[in-house]
């Protein structure tokens, strides 16, 4: 299972998931549960690279994610993710290890706070292509 997560400069989940540059990917295709955590690679968008905005007509640096985790999404990113067979997860954890953590063990994560740019992302979303 890959997992990939929007952060802030590497450090904090992200909001906005559709405009995040910087992801952590953590590949747990062979993690085991009595492991620590590997360390996940980092991925640092280019402009063009942004999921809000990426055509879909080449290969991606976050192909082949199984689950996203972000602390906001709009409706068309769910979409779009979807179709790229990757479910999200919308939380308020800022430590993307303790969201890593919680999913592992199966624990649900905490509900994401309001965020006005999810509202505002929702209204735009009426008219994404996704």
């Amino acid at each position: 299972m890959k997992i990939a997560i929007a952060t802030k400069d590497f450090t904090d989940v992200s909001g906005h998931a559709g405009q995040a540059r910087q992801w952590l990917l953590y590949d747990l295709t062979e993690h085991r549960s009595s492991q620590l955590l590997p360390v996940p690679r980092r991925i640092d968008l280019n402009k063009d690279q942004v999921l809000h905005v990426f055509e879909d007509n080449e290969p991606h640096p976050l192909d082949g994610v199984d689950i996203v985790v972000a602390a906001s999404a709009g409706d068309g990113f769910i979409r779009h993710m979807k179709k790229r067979r990757a479910e999200v997860l919308l939380t308020a954890e800022s430590d993307p290890a303790l969201a890593i953590t919680r999913i592992l063990a199966g624990e649900a994560l905490p509900d994401p706070r309001f965020d006005i740019t999810t509202t505002l992302c929702k209204i735009r979303d009426l008219f994404s292509r996704y």
